[in-house]
């Protein structure tokens, strides 16, 4: 009941799928990723424990291959299931069992790989595949492009209703929630995948915000410890995520933020005058953040 992307990026090391289902929130049962470890994906009549299972398995050392015989040879029903099991290299193994309902597809390249079933058509696996590999933009732009390219040439069968994205780096550690590159869920839309692309620029605007808003001392903390260099390129990387927002102000408020901050005041008094007269609530929110200290007292309330 769905079609999925699994690829590797050798330029840095990053994996990554996408999925696409006539099944509400597929996101949240048809494969995981995990930072240095893999990638496992299930679907048709979907086995939910072997993407855990699966990333486990690859935790500890085992190959594609393993990872496949193990989980299906525990599981009496596994013929009505498909899998992509990808490890850390790149190298992978797919399985298909006899009893997914057709249409049913595996494409495979060197580092990636589609798999689908309950298709409107033979070759949505196939154009995923061809439209992942021409494809020259970031790693989880391939991967929207690829599903957007399996729903122009059929789809899921019954339709289309949900989609996930999710990409994560090369470094495997104790915190693999701190490498996870892009992840993206549409749970229940009529376009699930034009919904992907649409907020794909958005989760990118939104990783530059968390950066400065979450790395002390740039917008919390002691201000006194910001360093120059870090702060211009905080406030140009901003500036372009305002860019990619639109009419979501929210990286420019916190590019005034790190302005201010980083004693830049006439700038970022000035953007924050822009900001409060779209919307005059920002001027008390900003009185706001200097009385807790964020920002300086005297700039604000001048």
């Amino acid at each position: 009941m769905t079609y999925s992307m699994v690829s590797f990026n050798p330029d840095d090391g990053s994996l990554g799928f996408a999925s696409q289902s006539h099944f509400f929130a597929v996101g949240s049962v048809v494969g995981d990723a995990e930072a240095g470890v893999g990638v496992v994906v299930s679907q048709a009549f979907a086995n939910t424990d072997w993407p855990h299972e699966g990333l486990a398995l690859l935790r500890a050392g085992a190959t594609p291959d393993d990872v496949l015989d193990t989980l299906t040879s525990a599981d009496p029903q596994a013929e009505y299931r498909q899998a992509i099991v990808m490890d850390a290299g790149g190298r992978y193994a797919c399985f298909a069992g006899t009893g997914c309902a057709p249409h049913t597809g595996v494409a495979r390249g060197e580092g990636m790989a589609a798999v689908g079933n309950m298709l409107a058509s033979d070759t949505v696996c196939t154009a995923m595949l061809a439209t992942h590999r021409a494809s020259t933009s970031t790693h989880a732009d391939r991967l929207v492009a690829a599903l957007l390219a399996g729903e122009r040439a059929g789809g899921d069968a019954r339709g289309s209703q949900s989609a996930v994205l999710k990409v994560v780096g090369p470094v495997r550690d104790e915190r693999p929630w701190r490498h996870v590159l892009a992840d993206i869920r549409v749970d229940d839309h009529a376009d699930p995948v034009g919904e992907l692309r649409r907020l794909l620029p958005v989760h990118d605007g939104f990783r530059a915000i968390g950066a400065a808003l979450f790395a002390p001392p740039l917008v919390i903390g002691d201000a006194s410890g910001i360093v120059a260099d870090r702060a211009r390129e905080t406030i140009a990387a901003l500036a372009s995520a305002a860019i990619g927002l639109g009419a979501n102000r929210e990286a420019d408020l916190w590019r005034a933020v790190v302005l201010l901050r980083s004693g830049r005041v006439d700038a970022g008094r000035a953007l924050i005058d822009e900001l409060s007269a779209g919307r005059p609530q920002l001027a008390e929110f900003a009185r706001g953040l200097a009385q807790v200290g964020i920002l300086p007292r005297s700039e604000v309330t001048r």
